[in-house]
This record gives structure tokens, sequence and C-alpha cells, in this order.
């Protein structure tokens, strides 16, 4: 599984508008909504925010995976943001985000939700790859730039 498997160009945002950790995780689920693929906003929100609380999904390295599981959503559902500004999020290396991929699933779908987990952080942890997508200039950009990685590694 790929993660342009489940992302899609519209599920991009360059540059999220939220100046916040709460902001910017509200924003993506939103955008997530505005395009019909959840069917109850505030489950998909305490979802989230119940695995956030938990433990920060701030990984390091100005990158963010908040997700959660909800029955508001009928597949793994992801989007991607990336802010102007450095937010702060409680991340592991005590540093601040610029890049935040949301990830949604349905409560059975354990498997798929731990593959996608995966491949962010093994895609992400690519020095070059994780400075470019933070550079992005436009959603197409930052879109493109994980198209073309997944393109370019063989399964």
């Amino acid at each position: 599984m790929q993660l342009t498997d489940i992302i899609k160009p519209e599920c991009v945002k360059v540059p999220l508008n939220s100046t916040d950790k709460q902001g910017a995780i509200n924003e993506l689920i939103n955008l997530l909504a505005d395009l019909g693929r959840l069917t109850d906003v505030d489950s998909a929100r305490r979802s989230v925010w119940q695995r956030e609380n938990t433990r920060s999904t701030g990984i390091g390295h100005g990158l963010a995976i908040p997700h959660g599981k909800t029955s508001c959503c009928d597949r793994l559902l992801m989007a991607i943001g990336r802010t102007d500004e450095p937010i702060e999020f409680d991340a592991i290396d005590g540093k601040p985000v610029r890049l935040i991929f949301l990830l949604l699933s349905p409560p059975d779908q354990t498997g798929p939700h731990i593959k996608i987990l995966a491949r962010i952080s093994r895609l992400m942890s690519q020095e070059d790859i994780r400075e470019q997508a933070i550079n992005a200039k436009s959603a197409d950009a930052l879109f493109g730039l994980i198209a073309d990685r997944e393109k370019a590694v063989v399964q």
C-alpha cells in the first residue's frame, strides 16, 4: 500500500491557516469533511484528540502524524498540511512542526492503518524528502513530491 493509494491532491493543503496544534488538526479534519469524506466531524475530532491526549503524535524533525480510529469513515483517509510558520506540537524532540499527516480509519482496519503510519515514517525519515516537503510552495508541489518518490521506490 502506497500513500498515493489513499491521499488525493485535494486532500493536501499548503499552507495551513492555523497557527496552533488544535487549529491545524481541526483544519485538516474540516478539509476531509468539506470533501464529503466524513459522516461525523465531531466523532473524527474526538478520535484524534483521544489519541493525541494519550501521547503527542509529533514524531520529531518538524513532522506530526495525528491519527484516530472512528466509525465516521468507511476507509482509511489522509489529509496533509504544511504550515508557513512552525507550530508547537509537543513533539518528542521538543521542536515545532511544519508538516502534518492526518490519518483517520475505521476501527476494524488496524492493519492498513499501521502500514500507512509506517510508510509515512519511512518516507519522512529521509532528510532530503522531508526538507523538500517542508519547503513545498503549494499543495500540488507537495503531492507531486510524494507521488514521484513513491514511483521511484521499488516495493
